[in-house]
């Protein structure tokens, strides 16, 4: 995707003007901030139709004024933005840290110091997600990665015209993998995906039943990769 209009918030000005001319030379927009409070007030300017118009926000997690996780938080409530792509930087490298980040809502993450070539290859996967999920696609319920096939209505899945046998909780994990190609999913991000009822979901719950679906999946369960400590990431599909 090229002319991506791009909000970086980032206080320290060397990483801020690397990022700014790495992505300028691929042709995007980028406007900067230095301070949480004046990029949250931004983004809420003229209700939101400022905003509306990004495609990513990078934002670092510790700034001044208002911190990037509070930031992260109203973009995901603030209708403008709620589906925008977020990239989070931050120092704070811990799997703990790491998954409060995306719990908040962020879809992607990079600790400091980070490989320039890394964070644009994240930057264009973002992006490229982003335009696939805004394609208008001939069945909206029906999700596909190759010759993997979800049928939401159906509420049933094919591989290669094989009917899998899942469990309502494996259908309701693909389901979710499948809805955000790419994205690393927490493991309490899952849980409140699939739990329904009484009954109660832990994170280890959750283990097993990718343990399952990844045995059903057969040679299509290299498509779900484990983050270490964080939770899980399916392969991006087009």
């Amino acid at each position: 995707m090229e002319n991506a209009n791009i909000i970086v918030v980032e206080d320290e000005q060397e990483i801020s003007e690397l990022i700014l001319s790495q992505l300028k030379v691929l042709g995007h927009n980028i406007l900067t901030f230095g301070d949480g409070k004046k990029a949250l007030d931004y983004i809420q300017s003229n209700d939101g139709k400022e905003a509306a118009n990004t495609h990513l926000f990078i934002l670092d997690r510790m700034l001044p004024s208002v911190n990037g996780m509070e930031i992260c938080k109203f973009i995901r409530l603030f209708n403008p933005t709620k589906t925008t792509p977020i990239l989070m930087l931050t120092a704070l490298s811990t799997p703990e840290q790491i998954v409060e980040g995306l719990d908040a809502g962020a879809d992607d993450y990079m600790t400091k110091p980070f490989d320039l070539a890394i964070l644009l290859a994240r930057v264009r996967s973002l992006l490229r997600r982003r335009e696939v999920s805004n394609r208008t696609p001939e069945n909206k319920n029906i999700l596909r990665h190759k010759e993997l096939v979800v049928d939401l209505d159906q509420c049933k899945v094919w591989i290669e015209g094989q009917l899998l046998e899942l469990t309502l909780s494996e259908y309701k994990i693909l389901c979710c993998f499948m809805l955000s190609p790419g994205k690393v999913l927490t493991r309490n991000q899952l849980v409140e995906y699939i739990q329904d009822g009484p009954v109660h979901v832990t994170d280890r719950t959750i283990d097993t039943h990718i343990f399952g679906l990844r045995k059903k999946l057969g040679d299509y369960s290299a498509i779900i990769e484990t983050i270490r400590g964080i939770g899980y990431r399916v392969v991006g599909h087009d």
